[in-house]
């Protein structure tokens, strides 16, 4: 027992120094304390959320690329972070721009150079602040990458991590989160379903149109052959990864352990992903006539990306409400983007984008105002309030926001399609991104015996 007891006070004198060194430790020492631990554990969270992202692209592909799926992830990510570092996280939240320019973009805090503690009065460090905006940026980042899956060259992995960190993310980011125009107006997105989401969707949006169908999918007639990924277990145990991860996300938002509000926003999040899980297999169900899996797992992340907007602003059983519409969104969504042609190989256009845009709209509707004065923003949807405000204000968030990335992304990539190209030939598609990009394979072993039995 004493020695548990010892154990025990090492470890709290650890995790908060000011304990060891302070015979009475202030009420805010201690509460700075718990927010920073918090905080960087939900950062944790989210940057894990990678592997769930490895695990969802590479199992929703085939066996020839998942190597290069694998190196790229993580590659982009250190890329990612350097960029966000030297210049994307003062655009987002810098603050020595003026009143009227501040508006639009933040400027300050460029090649960040943090204190190396929290400041009196500070309710956690900068420099964990720092790592979990990161997490979000990478997030959305890796979400566009859904567009360019078993066709685009490394070369453009690179030069579109740089201009997305640097000049797309942040400025939708600055103008929700970082005090800009639409913060200013109120808009309602407690997580991300438009600044992380959809603003990752509507780039891999951009991508997979201008780099075109991956051979194979589609025949001349304009029907749609399924391109199968080579490992549905990888697919589902990214979900669960993401469904945890997503912990971190949303209830990390709270930045603070205070009254446990935290544990509130969490409650919704799970609600509404369990809810998107059950909506779209039985969607599936009634419609195909077979429990697809595949639409499930869309299901769980379409809700989950829903719910991340309005986890704080609403009730538990508008978290259900939402999503459940998510769920079944998703499975009409698919379906819809393979009629128009658009090759979207992880189904980012429509657990990212269909369900972000849901998920924004929703707070319009289902937000009480109570929440909305805790939280701190905006005001009480339409059925709290009566009022159609705050619906506008989401529409306009999600109009302007889903403009400017469009815009931008199209830009970019096709600038970049002009100048460099940025599909691979046609060999090397067939054989594959981990021999033609890297000179080996992702799996050896079953890719020799392949080759040896052709």
């Amino acid at each position: 027992m004493v020695k548990k007891l010892l154990l025990s006070l090492g470890a709290l004198s650890l995790l908060f120094p000011a304990l060891s060194y302070a015979d009475d430790p202030s009420a805010a020492q201690l509460n700075m304390g718990l927010n920073a631990l918090w905080v960087m554990v939900a950062a944790i969270l989210v940057l894990l959320m990678q592997g769930g992202f490895i695990l969802l692209e590479s199992g929703s592909t085939r066996m020839k690329n998942a190597g290069h799926v694998a190196g790229k992830t993580i590659f982009t990510l250190g890329l990612c972070s350097l960029i966000y570092w030297a210049v994307g996280y003062g655009f987002t939240f810098g603050a020595d721009s003026s009143e009227a320019l501040n508006k639009f973009i933040g400027t300050g805090s460029f090649f960040f150079d943090p204190s190396i503690s929290a400041g009196e009065g500070d309710n956690y460090p900068s420099t964990i602040f720092f790592i979990f905006q990161l997490a979000f940026a990478s997030i959305s980042l890796s979400i566009a990458w859904g567009g360019f899956a078993e066709r685009a060259k490394l070369s453009s992995y690179l030069i579109f991590t740089i201009l997305f960190t640097a000049v797309i993310y942040p400025v939708v980011a600055h103008w929700i989160w970082g005090g800009g125009w639409l913060a200013q107006d109120g808009a309602q997105d407690y997580a991300g379903s438009t600044v992380v989401h959809l603003t990752g969707a509507l780039a891999a949006f951009a991508a997979t149109v201008l780099l075109k169908p991956r051979i194979g999918k589609f025949n001349k007639d304009g029907s749609a052959n399924e391109i199968l990924g080579h490992n549905q277990v990888f697919s589902a145990l990214s979900v669960l990864l993401l469904w945890v991860g997503w912990f971190g996300f949303n209830a990390g938002s709270a930045l603070s352990v205070g009254d446990g509000f935290f544990g509130y926003v969490a409650f919704n999040t799970q609600l509404g992903a369990a809810g998107g899980a059950v909506a779209a297999l039985l969607i599936s169900w009634l419609v195909a006539g077979k429990a697809d899996i595949t639409s499930m797992l869309n299901g769980a992340l379409a809700g989950l990306v829903a719910i991340t907007a309005s986890c704080a602003f609403v009730a538990p059983w508008a978290a259900v409400v939402i999503g459940l519409v998510a769920g079944v969104l998703v499975f009409f969504s698919v379906k819809f983007f393979e009629k128009m042609k658009v090759d979207d190989p992880i189904y980012a256009l429509s657990v990212h984008g269909a369900a972000g845009i849901w998920g924004t709209l929703a707070n319009g509707i289902f937000a009480t105002q109570e929440l909305a004065e805790k939280v701190g923003v905006g005001q009480g949807g339409l059925i709290d309030t009566g009022s159609w405000h705050q619906l506008w204000v989401q529409f306009e968030s999600v109009v302007v926001c889903g403009a400017y990335v469009l815009a931008a992304s199209f830009l970019i990539l096709g600038v970049m399609k002009l100048v460099m190209g940025f599909r691979v030939t046609e060999e090397q598609e067939i054989i594959g991104l981990d021999l033609s990009e890297h000179g080996t394979y992702g799996y050896p072993e079953q890719m020799k015996k392949a080759q040896q039995n052709l």
